[in-house]
């Protein structure tokens, strides 16, 4: 496991003043990147600790936020009033992207030719409108966010694309895996859906005490899987080389630890 530093960063996107989380391995030579989108409900610990385990991997990290100041919402309405907008607007969600990899590009760290974006829920349909966009990515990786684009966009896409949603998510339903599907196949882009068997939506986030949306629950073992899936795209896609000395810790072993902080949403 490679020591990590960890840190906010301040820029601006969708007319808001943004507070995203960079997290950087040891050492002073440039790495490859991830960035990381975030749920619906916006940042806490748990999607920080993210970033932090994807450095510890030996990935510059950044998680982007969504609504200004690194909030969250713990109100499931008051959480989809942002959001639905947002969904709704392609430009919206490349702006607040793009803005976020600019930052990213810009650490020294950055190796900027070798970047992957990953997201989840909201964050992970702004990671697929960087790849319509026709954004330079490694990998794309979206869970819980399977959005289908504006018809044709998708032929910018060129990397791998990799999806994962669980089978009873009444948001991401059969519907939605199968435009995003005809979307993909369609383009001809390189992707891979996995469907977790059982699984709701948010499923990969730890059981909360606050409310939250019907369809919303964790699933540990899925949770589990799927960031295992999520890192071994990464492997395959934006490798990292170590010295012998300085291996990174097995994928199983840096997940993210459970946060009870924030209500897990779209």
């Amino acid at each position: 496991m490679t020591t990590v530093t960890a840190h906010p960063v301040t820029y601006s996107a969708d007319g808001l003043t943004m507070t995203g989380h960079l997290a950087l391995p040891s050492g002073t030579g440039r790495r490859p990147a991830v960035l990381i989108g975030p749920e619906g409900t916006g940042l806490n610990d748990f999607q920080r600790r993210r970033a932090e385990a994807l450095a510890e991997l030996g990935y510059v990290a950044m998680l982007f936020d969504l609504h200004g100041d690194g909030h969250w919402f713990t109100d499931p309405e008051e959480m989809l009033a942002r959001v639905m907008p947002l969904l709704a607007d392609p430009g919206r969600m490349r702006g607040i992207g793009l803005a976020a990899l600019d930052v990213l590009r810009a650490e020294p760290r950055t190796d900027p030719d070798r970047i992957a974006a990953i997201g989840y829920g909201t964050g992970g349909a702004i990671a697929l409108e960087l790849g319509r966009a026709g954004v330079d990515l490694r990998a794309i990786a979206t869970v819980n966010g399977l959005t289908a684009g504006l018809p044709g966009e998708a032929a910018r896409i060129r990397c791998p694309v990799w999806a994962g949603v669980g089978s009873e998510d009444p948001i991401m339903s059969a519907e939605h895996r199968d435009a995003f599907a005809a979307e993909m196949r369609t383009a001809g882009v390189d992707w891979r859906l996995v469907v977790y068997g059982g699984a709701q939506h948010a499923f990969h986030h730890p059981k909360v005490e606050q409310t939250v949306r019907p369809g919303v629950g964790h699933h540990p073992l899925h949770a589990q899987r799927a960031w295992r899936d999520v890192v071994d795209l990464l492997t395959e896609c934006l490798p990292v080389t170590f010295p012998p000395h300085a291996a990174p810790a097995a994928a199983a072993d840096t997940s993210p630890a459970p946060d009870r902080t924030a209500t897990p949403s779209g």
